[in-house]
């Protein structure tokens, strides 16, 4: 499918409270980010015309890692945020069913070294790089920022670039795969699942180089226990990693609302020096 790009004027969302303000962005759909075995990873992209030294925002979706879509009403919107100013950006990855894990990590990790790849080209500040999931894309997105890279083999192309962010946001994700319901969806071809899901479960690699992260999380939430959310909290406030725990209620097994997006906002800001807030 060819790459569809189009130059729009909108209005960009705003924080409550806050006057909106028109900026023209342009958007790029179905662009190739990564290829296996001959098959494009597509992601959407919309950044500021004639923007420099952007922030990059990465949306990874939820669905268990088995479902889920890159354009979806409840995801990020690439063109509202590309009118706050960020270079945004959303992907799709190769789900369980079809490629067992830990392929769709792979490629979350792709698109992160195709960013740095192509920071000259779009404007980038790749010392910036935000990533935002929910669900399973919040695992994921946490998972980069206390694991890394790890053991995972580099596919998908731009093989030397790196792979460093600055931050990510979880909502509603899930930090330990072995006490999770639906835990076992992530099933490599070989090797011991359970050993596999520890590696691939964020509380068991917080550690000095853990990445500042925002959690946000609801006491309803009946996919993933709110008990994740507190235990992943209490190891980082532990370990003295960088991080904020928001615990809602009455909020379900939440998506990037604009709750999530407010927060997102002022994580971004106090991680940059721009406020101040206790963690």
């Amino acid at each position: 499918m060819s790459k569809l790009k189009t130059a729009v004027a909108l209005l960009a969302l705003a924080m409550p409270g806050l006057a909106a303000a028109q900026t023209p962005v342009t958007v790029e759909r179905d662009v190739v980010y990564g290829r296996h075995q001959g098959s494009g990873l597509l992601a959407d992209i919309a950044y500021p015309v004639g923007g420099e030294d952007l922030p990059v925002i990465m949306y990874v979706h939820g669905g268990r890692w088995r479902a889920g879509e890159r354009q979806n009403d409840q995801g990020l919107q690439v063109a509202d945020w590309a009118g706050r100013g960020f270079f945004a950006m959303t992907i799709s990855y190769r789900l369980v069913e079809a490629t067992p894990a830990p392929f769709a990590y792979q490629d979350m990790q792709t698109a992160i070294r195709w960013v740095h790849a192509h920071a000259d080209e779009y404007g980038i500040d790749t010392n910036r790089i935000y990533l935002i999931g929910n669900s399973a894309g919040g695992h994921m997105v946490t998972l980069a920022a206390t694991l890394g890279e790890g053991p995972y083999p580099r596919t998908g192309g731009w093989e030397n670039e790196r792979s460093d962010i600055r931050a990510v946001i979880s909502a509603a994700g899930a930090y330990d795969l072995n006490t999770l319901s639906w835990g076992n969806l992530w099933t490599p071809v070989q090797g011991d699942p359970i050993e596999a899901r520890r590696l691939a479960s964020p509380i068991h690699h917080i550690g000095p180089g853990t990445k500042p992260i925002l959690i946000v999380h609801s006491d309803d939430d009946r996919s993933v226990p709110i008990q994740q959310a507190v235990d992943m909290a209490a190891a980082l406030q532990r370990a003295g990693v960088r991080h904020r725990f928001v615990h809602e209620r009455d909020w379900g097994h939440m998506s990037v609302t604009p709750q999530v997006i407010e927060h997102t906002l002022a994580f971004i800001a106090e991680v940059e020096g721009r406020a101040t807030t206790s963690r």
